[in-house]
């Protein structure tokens, strides 16, 4: 049977008296019915959703989605535990590995052509878990996946959610699931470890454990058919019995040479240089996540647009790579001396004396003074890592706007 999982939501929105969740999946229905060509069928459902007041905004569209003051909120804070999004195809770019993007297409898939792989009994629960380093896409997917399927997004607030009263947690825990089951949409666990944290380890409490069990018995009270995401950076420390929660398990690795080149086309867009050799820059950032890209090819930008240019400066773009590449290993730039020593250890053939001089807006003598004096062991030392506690910047480093060409 066709659209046999719109129909189940309805039974049981009427049999709940939830008149929300029966309203959306019919209002879904009849979507799902309108681009199937029954459009009869379709108009006598909105029709009748019209006829309650209270569900003339829902009764054009199941995609018109949730209302603010309808979100679950904590018990002690009132604070909302969920943020509600609605992203847009036009505007969520991915861009992953082949393998990983099959898999994605795969779940999609599943998720798109439900009812069928039910009937064949060959369905699987609408459930992923992706995990990897910082920065390697993971809100990005789960962005990705709710604006395919044109559906809202709902974000679980862990500040809110996670209470100081004994059991409050796993109240707001079934106030969020039930609520992202009165509608289509994409419920997204981000920092999944935080509520799914090992349990037996020498520093868990009862509390703690009370809110893994309740997260595993919400999950499991979950239909199939909804779309439940998590994502943490810290897959060891998910407790085991999360892991047969999920029937798409997605790790996320740092961008290969071939990504890292289609990243920086992506981000750099129309403003990339004619003769920027993209291959080379894929070279110099290897290790870098996309999140890391992404923010080189942000602030080369909008030097660009500020000094009115057209293209970004190559130059420009190098020396941001080189400083944020520097910072994300760790090393102390603390001023501008600092930068310029750096920028001529990590690519020397390209930072020249004169280059470097230019980039700055200063002379090639204070450039050479500058190098002299690490040569000479004076304090300056580039490869010292940054200490906890100690600041990143300790004297100010030159406007991005005053940068030479």
């Amino acid at each position: 049977m066709k659209h046999l999982s719109e129909v189940l939501k309805i039974l049981d929105g009427a049999l709940k008296s939830n008149h929300s969740m029966a309203a959306n999946y019919a209002g879904l229905l009849a979507d799902k019915l309108d681009l199937s060509g029954n459009r009869r069928e379709a108009t006598m459902i909105r029709e009748r959703l019209a006829r309650t007041p209270a569900a003339l905004a829902m009764a054009q569209s199941g995609h018109a989605g949730p209302s603010l003051a309808t979100l679950p909120v904590d018990g002690e804070s009132r604070l909302h535990t969920v943020d509600i999004s609605q992203p847009d195809a036009k505007q969520v770019r991915l861009i992953l590995p082949s393998g990983i993007e099959s898999r994605m297409k795969d779940f999609l898939a599943g998720v798109e052509h439900h009812d069928e792989l039910v009937a064949a009994g060959a369905a699987m629960p609408n459930r992923m878990v992706i995990y990897g380093p910082p920065g390697t896409g993971k809100t990005q997917t789960a962005r990705w996946i709710a604006a395919q399927l044109e559906v809202p997004m709902l974000t679980v607030r862990c500040d809110t959610l996670i209470s100081s009263l004994l059991g409050q947690t796993s109240r707001n825990l079934r106030r969020v699931f039930e609520y992202a089951q009165e509608m289509p949409c994409v419920l997204f666990l981000d920092e999944f470890d935080a509520l799914a944290g090992a349990r037996g380890n020498e520093r868990d409490v009862g509390e703690l454990q009370r809110v893994v069990i309740a997260l595993l018995q919400n999950i499991d009270a979950l239909p199939d058919s909804t779309i439940l995401l998590a994502a943490t950076n810290h897959d060891q420390l998910l407790d085991h019995a999360i892991w047969r929660r999920f029937s798409f398990r997605i790790p996320m690795p740092l961008p290969d040479d071939t990504l890292r080149s289609a990243l920086w086309v992506q981000f750099l867009g129309n403003y990339a240089p004619p003769d920027l050799d993209i291959h080379k820059l894929a070279e110099l950032c290897e290790g870098a996540s996309g999140a890391l890209i992404e923010q080189v090819c942000l602030d080369a930008k909008r030097s660009a647009i500020l000094s009115a240019k057209p293209f970004v400066e190559p130059t420009e773009l190098l020396r941001r790579l080189g400083l944020t590449m520097a910072l994300n290993q760790g090393k102390v730039l603390a001023s501008v001396e600092d930068e310029v020593r750096w920028l001529r250890q990590w690519l020397p053939k390209y930072f020249s004396y004169r280059v470097l001089a230019m980039a700055y807006g200063v002379s090639n003598r204070q450039i050479m003074n500058a190098i002299k004096e690490d040569n000479n062991g004076n304090p300056g030392d580039t490869n010292k890592s940054r200490q906890p506690g100690q600041p990143v910047s300790a004297h100010p480093v030159p406007a991005w706007g005053q940068v030479g060409t």
